[in-house]
C-alpha cells in the first residue's frame, strides 16, 4: 500500500468515517511505516485539540445524511488531476486548518449543512405499487437503518430515517418497498444494509431497475461481499445483455478482491468468443499481475477457434 494513498484517508480514519476494510488496511500500514504512523499522530492530536471546545453535537439524522452523501461522493467520483486534487482534499483542508481552528469549525459546519441541504430524495421506479402502498417520491429520506424479510413469505420489512425513524412493510412487488431497496442498494452508508438490499434485489433480477442497481453495486459499492453477491445475481444474463457483459469485464479487470475477479473471469466463459471478451483476455494472458488470472484468460483463449 502507498503511502500517499493512507495520508489522503488519515483525517477520515481519525473521524471514525473509513470503511472497515479501509480502517484495517490503515492501521496494518501505519504499524510498519514510521511516517505515516507520525502523520496519524498528528492528525489526532488535531482531533484532540479540536475536540477540547465542542460544538453541539449533530442530530442523528443530520449525521446521518452527511455520511450518505459522503460515501455516495467518495464511492462513485473517479479520480482526477491535478485540479481536481486541489478543488476536494480532505486530508489537505484539515492539515491546513491546524493553523486556523476558526476555518476548521467552518469547515466542520459548512459539511453538516450540505450534507442535510442536499438530502436525497426517492424518484419513483416501476409501474403500480401493491396494496396500501404509498409512494416515497416526496420523501427525504436521511438513511436506511435495517432491511428484514419475514421467513417463507415475500413480505419485507424496511426501517428508514426521515425527520424520525420510519418503517414501511410490504412485499417485493409494492412500488415503496422497491424504492427503498433500490435507495438502500446505492446510497446507504451502512455496508450491511447494502448487503441485505442486493440480497433482495437478486430475487427479481429481470426487472430492469433491480438489475441497474446490482450493475451499480458491482461496479461501485466498497465492500466486496456486497460485489460479489451482486455478480453471482447477473451471471445467467451476460449472454443476453450486453451491459452486464461490460459490468463483469470491468469488474474482471479492476476489482480489487482476487474472489471477485476470478468468479467474473468464470462467468464470462460462455461468452469468451466475444470480440471485447477476447480482447480483454487476451490482454490478461500477456500482463495479468496475478498468475492464476493469466493462467485461466490462456486456457479459456486456447479453447478459441483462430481468427482468420
Amino acid at each position: 500500500m502507498k503511502c500517499e494513498w493512507v495520508r489522503q484517508n488519515i483525517a477520515l480514519y481519525v473521524y471514525g468515517e473509513a470503511a472497515d476494510d479501509a480502517r484495517h488496511e490503515l492501521e496494518q500500514h501505519t504499524s510498519r511505516c514510521a511516517d505515516c504512523a507520525a502523520e496519524l499522530k498528528a492528525e489526532q492530536e488535531f482531533h484532540a485539540l479540536l475536540s477540547q471546545d465542542r460544538a453541539a453535537d449533530p442530530t442523528p439524522n443530520l449525521l446521518a445524511a452527511s455520511r450518505m452523501r459522503l460515501q455516495e461522493a467518495l464511492e462513485t467520483a473517479q479520480q482526477g488531476g491535478l485540479l481536481h486534487r486541489l478543488a476536494f482534499d480532505p486530508a489537505n483542508w484539515l492539515r491546513q486548518a491546524k493553523f486556523s481552528p476558526a476555518l476548521a469549525s467552518a469547515i466542520l459546519i459548512l459539511g453538516f449543512a450540505g450534507g442535510v441541504g442536499t438530502a436525497y430524495k426517492v424518484i419513483p421506479h416501476g409501474p403500480g405499487s401493491g396494496p396500501g402502498s404509498q409512494p416515497v417520491a416526496e420523501s427525504s429520506i436521511a438513511g436506511i437503518s435495517s432491511i428484514t424479510q419475514e421467513p417463507g413469505t415475500n413480505q419485507i420489512s424496511i426501517k428508514y430515517n426521515t425527520v424520525s425513524t420510519q418503517q414501511a412493510e410490504g412485499s417485493l412487488n409494492d412500488q415503496k418497498i422497491q424504492q427503498l431497496l433500490l435507495y438502500a442498494a446505492r446510497n446507504n452508508y451502512n455496508s450491511g444494509v447494502r448487503m441485505d438490499s442486493v440480497g433482495l434485489l437478486t430475487q427479481n433480477p429481470t426487472d430492469t431497475h433491480f438489475r441497474d442497481a446490482l450493475i451499480y453495486a458491482l461496479q461501485y459499492d466498497s465492500n466486496p461481499g456486497v460485489r460479489f453477491k451482486a455478480l453471482d445475481a447477473l451471471g445467467p444474463y451476460v449472454k443476453g445483455d450486453t451491459r452486464v457483459r461490460d459490468s463483469l469485464l470491468q469488474a474482471l479487470v479492476n476489482d480489487t478482491n482476487p474472489g471477485v475477479r476470478t468468479e467474473a473471469l468464470r462467468m464470462l466463459e460462455p461468452v469468451k468468443a466475444d470480440g471485447s471478451v477476447r480482447g480483454v483476455l487476451m490482454t490478461l494472458a500477456a500482463k495479468d499481475s496475478s498468475q492464476y488470472i493469466r493462467s485461466q484468460a490462456r486456457t479459456l483463449l486456447a479453447q478459441l477457434p483462430e481468427i482468420d
